[in-house]
This record gives structure tokens, sequence and C-alpha cells, in this order.
């Protein structure tokens, strides 16, 4: 079997490599005051989500829909909070196809570890935009992704966006 090793991404599975009863350090949890720190990569604080990009993308606009609460699996959530987890992934999906016009979508969840979810302890929604070709030489000779814009810039093109949603 071929190991891929990315040892930038360590320090970030670390603080978050926990389970659902360890919240300490957890860069899905957010509060409000998260928002006016541009590193942290926040689009929109909601009730009971938030949407963010992943600091490690697969494509510009790759983002990450999270329930608030600190929780591993879709059981934990109560109905109003997968309402509003699912409400924000169709918002999201749209502003996507709004700005960055994919010609389409990946949209999933790894729940655990055994299933490949890197931060298996907060319950987290991938959102993909794809567009044909988008795997280029790169990709396939150096097993490295080529993105146009900086995460930065990616945020700034998603935020008025979804500042106007309402989950």
């Amino acid at each position: 079997m071929e190991r891929v090793f990315s040892p930038w991404r360590g320090e970030y599975i670390r603080r978050s490599s926990g389970g659902a009863e360890e919240k300490s350090g957890c860069v899905f949890c957010v509060d409000e005051g998260d928002m006016a720190v541009p590193d942290r990569l926040l689009l929109g604080i909601y009730p009971s989500t938030a949407a963010l990009l992943n600091r490690y993308p697969y494509n510009s606009g790759h983002l990450l829909i999270v329930p608030r609460r600190h929780v591993a699996d879709l059981t934990d959530l109560s109905s109003e909070e997968l309402r509003e987890l699912f409400s924000l992934v169709v918002l999201g999906t749209r502003a996507l196809r709004e700005i960055y016009g994919p010609a389409g979508l990946n949209v999933g969840m790894n729940l655990g570890k055994a299933a490949g979810a890197g931060i298996a302890g907060h319950l987290h929604v991938h959102l993909v935009p794809r567009w044909s070709g988008d795997t280029n030489f790169m990709t396939s000779v150096h097993d490295a992704r080529v993105l146009p814009e900086s995460l930065l810039e990616t945020r700034e093109r998603l935020l008025p966006a979804f500042a106007d949603l309402k989950p």
C-alpha cells in the first residue's frame, strides 16, 4: 500500500482529534467573535450552524458546514439542528453555484475515523465545487493541488453571499 504523508496537516488534526466529549481546541467550534478573525476562514455563524472554508481545500470554494454544538454524529443532532444544517448546505450550494459557476458539486460527510473523517469529533459537511478536468497534471504527477486564489480571496468572494443567508 502506498502512503502519502502530509505533515503540515498534523497540527490542524491534533487540535481536533478527540471524541465528541473533547471540545477544547476544536477547529470547528466557533463563536460570534471568531467572525472578526479572517484567518478562522468563517463565512457565517447562525443559531445552530456555521459555514467556513476548508483550510486544506480540494478546489477553490471548498466549504464546510458544521453544527455549532460539538457533536460527532448525525444522530446526536436535534431536529432543529438537522433542519438548519441541511438548510445551510442548500444555501451554500446556491452560493457556490452563483459565485463560482461549477459544473457540479460534491456534498458529503465522513462519520467516524474508519469512514475517513480527519476530524471525527465534530460533524462536518463538505461542499466541493467541481469542474470538468479540475484534476490537472500537478495532482497526477506531483500529488499537489494548484488553486487559482488564496483562501482569504475565496473568503472575500463568498462572505457577501453568506451575510444574506437565513437558514
